[in-house]
Formats: C-alpha cells, sequence, structure tokens
C-alpha cells in the first residue's frame, strides 16, 4: 500500500528523467467533481507567496483545462495562441511553457499534472514520453484512494462545520472561532504561514470558474486528511464574498467515492447503499428485484474488489466506524 503523496513523488521523479521541467502542481481531484482536493507542488517562491492568486488564475484559465482534456492527452500552452489569466502570470515569473495532462478513467477524474519549463519550450518528443508516462496514472492514484478507506483511528471532527470566509481574490479575511486553531491541529502549516487548505483555494477558485462560465462543475471536493478521516469541502457566496465550509465527509458521501476509487460496478454500488441503510440480503434483494443468491454473488465480488472478507468490515471501511 502506497500513500498517494508518495506515489507521485515517485512518479514524478521518473518522469524528470524522461522530460526536463523546471516546477510542477500535482494535483488529486474529486473523482465527481474534478475539482482539486490534495495539491503536490514545487513552484518558484515568489509564485509559492501568490498562491491563492495562482489557484485563482488556474480555475479561471479555459485553455487547456483538465476538466476538457483527454485521458492521455498532453497540451501545451506554447501552441495556445492568445492570453490567459495563468499564463500571464507565469510569465511574469519566468515561465515560458506548461505541459498539462489529466488522470482520468471510467470511474472518475483522479488528478492533472502541470509541468512548467523556464526559458524554453516542450518538444514534440517531450509531449509523446510523457503522453506514455500519463497511460497507467489514472488507476495508480484511483488505487491510492481506494486504500485510505481503513479502519479510523482518529477522533472525529467538531459536530459544526467549520467556515473560512475568502475575499473575490481567495484572500483570508474571516473564520469561525476555533477554525485557526483546528486546522492547524489537521494541517500543520510550514512556519509563518496560515494554516489554511489548499484545497480551500481550489473550491473556492471552482466557484469562481463556474460564475464566470469556464466551467460548470460544483464547487465541492471530498479531501482525505489521515486514518480514513475524509472532509468535505464547499464554496458559496456570502455578500461579495466567499465561504468554504469543511466538515467531515457523510456516509452517503464516503459510499460514492469509496465504490468510485474501488472500481464497483453500478449494480454493485446500488447494493452497498441498501447495506448501508441496515438492509439484510433478503431485504436488499426485494429492493434490487434480484434473487437472494445473485445478491450474494455481487457481495461477493464486491469483497474481492475491496479486500475484505464480511459485511462488518467492509462496512466499517465505508462508514468510517
Amino acid at each position: 500500500m502506497v500513500d498517494d503523496r508518495t506515489l507521485r513523488v515517485d512518479l514524478l521523479g521518473r518522469l524528470r528523467r524522461a522530460v526536463g521541467f523546471d516546477a510542477y502542481a500535482f494535483v488529486l481531484t474529486d473523482p465527481e467533481t474534478s475539482v482539486g482536493s490534495s495539491p503536490l507542488a514545487d513552484v518558484p517562491p515568489p509564485l509559492f507567496a501568490a498562491l491563492p492568486r495562482l489557484v485563482r488564475a488556474k480555475y479561471l484559465t479555459s485553455a487547456n483545462r483538465w476538466t476538457t482534456l483527454e485521458s492521455g492527452q498532453v497540451a501545451v500552452s506554447s501552441a495556445v495562441d492568445g492570453d490567459s489569466p495563468l499564463r500571464a502570470l507565469l510569465a511574469e515569473h519566468g515561465i515560458t511553457d506548461v505541459a498539462s495532462l489529466v488522470f482520468r478513467d471510467r470511474f472518475g477524474c483522479w488528478g492533472f499534472l502541470d509541468l512548467w519549463r523556464a526559458g524554453g519550450e516542450f518538444s514534440a518528443a517531450d509531449v509523446r514520453r510523457t503522453a506514455a508516462f500519463a497511460a497507467p496514472v489514472a488507476g495508480m492514484l484511483r488505487q491510492a484512494q481506494a486504500d485510505t478507506f481503513v479502519d479510523r483511528q482518529v477522533p472525529s471532527p467538531r459536530a459544526q462545520p467549520l467556515v473560512l470566509l475568502l475575499s473575490p481574490d481567495l484572500g483570508v479575511i474571516g473564520q469561525t472561532p476555533r477554525t485557526h486553531e483546528y486546522l492547524q491541529t489537521l494541517i500543520p502549516p510550514d512556519r509563518g504561514r496560515a494554516p489554511v487548505p489548499a484545497s480551500a483555494y481550489n473550491v473556492a477558485a471552482q466557484l469562481l470558474s463556474v460564475e464566470a462560465g469556464v466551467d460548470d462543475h460544483p464547487p465541492t471536493a471530498r479531501v482525505h486528511l489521515t486514518a480514513g478521516l475524509w472532509l468535505t469541502l464547499r464554496a458559496a457566496r456570502i455578500g461579495t464574498d466567499i465561504a468554504v465550509t469543511i466538515e467531515e465527509s457523510t456516509p452517503v458521501e464516503r459510499l460514492e467515492l469509496f465504490a468510485r476509487a474501488s472500481a464497483l460496478s453500478a449494480r454493485e454500488s446500488q447494493l452497498l447503499a441498501h447495506l448501508v441503510s441496515g438492509a439484510d440480503t433478503r431485504e436488499v434483494a426485494a429492493r434490487m428485484f434480484l434473487s437472494q443468491h445473485t445478491v450474494q454473488d455481487h457481495l461477493k465480488s464486491v469483497f474481492t474488489k475491496t479486500g475484505t472478507r464480511s459485511r462488518t468490515a467492509l462496512l466499517a471501511r465505508i462508514l468510517g466506524t
């Protein structure tokens, strides 16, 4: 079992040996909404200091957007005519070309990667090598997310959702009591930096992209923190500002993500929804218009795909109990 960060670092190391690049942003996404949930980046310090501006520009740029790219396709910004919010910002810091690719399979969008080059452009050979690298990555990222569904060893978050209030340019202007303390515990920041999860910037920027007509995915993302704990972030307007709520993912939200990450069929996902509701085999069979024998066959397939051996263990992983 390899966690998603270790996996991404290893993949980037292999890619760097095949294709040179000066900086990168490798972002996991919610497979349903395609909104960024867990960024891993190595960018020039001035750009890192301007992280909200960088995320905002990425989401407001339609050219080579990860939501429009095909799986295995590599798009370079040097091949696109005209300017964009992201291109203009990167040019200020000496970035001359960006190679973008998305990691998607039939179960959802699992992440995207931007490779940045300073003082040059990506060649056709670079594009071919990068595309060849991309082929198996979606499945690897999906499996890494499936592996996060383990027995919970940490206490549950506060019952009430946390709220961050952001300005239109994504600056933090307010928060509910204890939000700072809670985030600092969950996400220890670098020295001198505020404990604001980058995923909060991503959902807020997605709201801006929806309002600008760039994209129509809902501004929400499920984010894994540690030991089976998943949080759901959502962005909405409060006057001219943006409120980002952070709360523990519901059983339904966990189930939907678990089913995608485990590569379950629609029928298997439907069966799990009934089990989560408390139904036994007889009730599931009646609800799905199947024989009890067929229900058991579907359940055996789920056990195989998820590496579990009992309903109790399966439900514990799904629900985080």
